[in-house]
């Protein structure tokens, strides 16, 4: 099974750069897409419902922001739009999959970059959305939580860390609140299981024109999953061939 997330900062800026002409090689099972920036009214255009998959939009209440998305081959049991507080619902920020016993979702965690409001908002959102890991884990199913986390986990996950150690997305609660979910929770990151000390990003900041060009990035997109999916994980990689948005898509396939 391939699964694919991708931020594409605007699903029809990423169109209209290849994004889905890309997509129609992949190969992928269930793609989740971050930041759509559109409601599924705006998306009639049959680009955005490539044939052979199922599609699925979150509700979001201000429309051109944020979203997510997934697509999937198989048609899910249920969907599931929402984590049941208003910044995740409102805004779009979860969709989750069901296929039998494994459930794939596809969140956009609020980034704190633009202030302090949002910053708190951010860790308030962490705090509700912790609770929820620990029963997902705890439930007996597998999940593949895909997506946008906005949190680069330790410094090998951004090459200017040294200078990023006060900024949104590198703050030491935020680094913290991962390790709990991977040393005390349990969940594992499916590309660094895989790729323990490879340096690898998936974001670049469009305020530096050669950002991009000079590979100065973070590491923001994950697969957190399961420990049973684990020893499941068969490549994971981060595509950089083209560029659709700000980030890159993380492609990791599964023995599924």
């Amino acid at each position: 099974m391939r699964v694919i997330t991708a931020n594409v900062n605007g699903i029809r800026s990423a169109a209209n750069k290849g994004f889905f002409s890309w997509l129609a090689h992949q190969k992928a099972d269930v793609v989740c897409l971050q930041e759509v920036r559109a409601a599924e009214e705006q998306l009639t255009d049959k680009m955005f419902h490539p044939e052979g998959y199922h599609n699925y939009f979150s509700k979001v209440e201000k429309k051109g922001y944020s979203g997510v998305a997934i697509y999937s081959k198989q048609k899910p049991d249920k969907v599931i739009h929402g984590l049941g507080w208003n910044h995740a619902d409102t805004e779009g920020r979860y969709l989750e999959a069901s296929f039998g016993t494994l459930r794939i979702a596809s969140l956009y965690l609020p980034s704190g970059s633009s202030g302090e409001d949002r910053q708190a908002i951010k860790i308030h959102f962490m705090e509700q959305y912790l609770p929820v890991l620990k029963k997902q884990i705890n439930s007996g199913k597998e999940f593949i939580i895909c997506g946008d986390w906005n949190i680069a986990h330790t410094k090998e996950d951004l090459k200017n860390w040294r200078g990023n150690q006060k900024s949104s997305g590198f703050l030491p609660e935020e680094r913290a609140w991962l390790d709990t979910l991977i040393n005390e929770v349990g969940y594992v990151d499916a590309y660094r299981h895989l790729h323990p000390n490879k340096t690898e990003y998936t974001w670049w900041s469009s305020r530096s024109r050669v950002a991009w060009e000079n590979n100065v990035g973070w590491r923001i997109d994950y697969q957190f999953i399961t420990p049973g999916l684990a020893a499941k994980i068969k490549h994971a990689y981060v595509y950089r061939d083209e560029k659709f948005s700000d980030h890159a898509p993380l492609i990791i396939d599964y023995a599924l």
